[in-house]
């Protein structure tokens, strides 16, 4: 039985250029709700994440304009991933890799995240599948780089 009716018909491994560029098409707005609970689950106890007052009164952060709390960089990351995922992972097998991770600029409670993928390279691998890799960029409502990454994955081919 094929797979293919499960998942999209332009992410197999075939399908990805080098140097192609995707804009994915979802956003996701960041509650509070998402940042502070992950930040519970994980044990991440920074206070920029979860309590407003202090980043109000005391954080310097080249943002007079902040009236919310940070979010935490791991919740920033697995945003931008989750909404490349669609185009990019569908068909992986195995994740391989996530290296060269940068959080450039911050991300508030509220802010609106988009994602865009470039593909790096593609090697064959083994049977049935080959490694592509890719670069991550994340971006805010202001169109303000937040995060950039690389991410290699064992992708199925089609054939497979």
């Amino acid at each position: 039985m094929s797979n293919e009716h499960l998942t999209g018909s332009d992410n197999y491994f075939e399908n990805f250029e080098v140097g192609a560029v995707y804009r994915h098409a979802r956003g996701k707005t960041v509650t509070e709700n998402d940042a502070v609970t992950i930040c519970h689950m994980v044990m991440n106890s920074a206070s920029a994440h979860f309590d407003d007052h202090l980043m109000k009164t005391m954080y310097d952060l080249k943002l007079a304009h902040v009236d919310e709390s940070l979010v935490f960089g791991g919740v920033t990351i697995s945003i931008v991933i989750g909404l490349a995922y669609q185009d990019t992972g569908e068909n992986v097998i195995r994740e391989l890799a996530m290296d060269n991770i940068k959080l450039t600029g911050p991300v508030l409670h509220g802010s609106t995240l988009y994602a865009y993928t470039e593909v790096l390279s593609k090697e064959d691998s083994e049977d049935g599948a080959g490694i592509v890799h890719f670069r991550h960029y994340g971006v805010d409502q202001n169109n303000k780089l937040v995060f950039q990454g690389e991410r290699s994955a064992l992708v199925r081919k089609r054939a497979a």
